[in-house]
């Protein structure tokens, strides 16, 4: 029997620790786990006994982001992963992620969507889409500068560099930076100060420090989709991924002649 692709574990104090499961692919996304997030965001949100959310990945790493072997570059549906980003941008209970290795695309996107972040000294965190050929996901054009200033949030997306747990301190995108060994603890411990308050008190606040926003996430959401209906399957977005499948660099300067 397959192992789940994401699980849950409910503590006495109300928190609800959500681990992605595919750690021999370093917990990177296929559709089905993406449904399988978004439905765990769906439930804990309707659960009166969930106060707090820890999200986090099984193994050395806390996402790779969209599984590039298994994506599906032809969909008549809604994307999984835009229903994932309902749920998420739905949920109104404090969300604590706790990220340790490699963070790449969705793994980095989500910590814009996330009010507390921890980050383990090994984490390396990466916006890859431009050397993709494609646009931002998870509104993040517009969360990133919000979140950490637009010239640091342009440098991170248009250089689509690695950066380490350090820089995402200095940058504002990550609260707090503790060893890997006491990362989930230490992460567990804070979500347990926050669980012990009124969940309406708690999602009273959040509605309103995210009030200002949902517009505008909507609104980058819609354009981050109507990009990414542009640009998939374009000459420099099929580059990108034939070179992913061979194992070389991409060369995107041959359609610049």
């Amino acid at each position: 029997m397959a192992e789940a692709l994401i699980l849950t574990e409910l503590d006495p104090d109300g928190v609800l620790t959500v681990t992605m499961n595919r750690p021999e692919r370093r917990n990177a996304f296929n559709s089905e786990a993406f449904l399988a997030l978004r439905d765990a965001f769906a439930t804990a949100n309707a659960d009166p006994r969930v106060a707090v959310v820890l999200l986090t990945g099984a193994g050395d790493d806390f996402s790779s982001g969209l599984d590039l072997s298994a994506i599906e570059m032809n969909r008549d549906d809604e994307p999984p992963f835009e229903l994932l980003m309902d749920a998420i941008c739905a949920f109104d209970k404090p969300l604590v992620c706790a990220a340790k290795g490699c963070a790449i695309g969705f793994g980095a996107t989500v910590l814009f969507h996330a009010d507390v972040v921890y980050l383990g000294q090994s984490a390396k965190l990466r916006f890859p889409f431009v050397s993709l050929g494609l646009v931002t996901e998870a509104a993040a054009a517009y969360l990133g500068p919000v979140t950490i200033g637009h010239k640091q949030a342009a440098e991170l997306l248009f250089t689509a560099e690695f950066f380490g747990a350090e820089k995402a301190l200095q940058y504002g995108m990550a609260t707090q930076v503790f060893d890997d060994d006491t990362l989930i603890p230490k992460a567990l411990h804070k979500a347990r100060q926050m669980a012990q308050w009124p969940i309406d008190s708690l999602v009273a606040v959040k509605r309103i420090m995210k009030a200002m926003h949902g517009e505008k996430v909507a609104l980058a959401r819609k354009l981050e989709m109507k990009g990414f209906a542009e640009l998939m399957g374009s000459k420099a977005n099929m580059e990108a991924f034939t070179a992913f499948m061979e194992r070389r660099p991409p060369d995107f300067k041959q359609f610049r002649k």
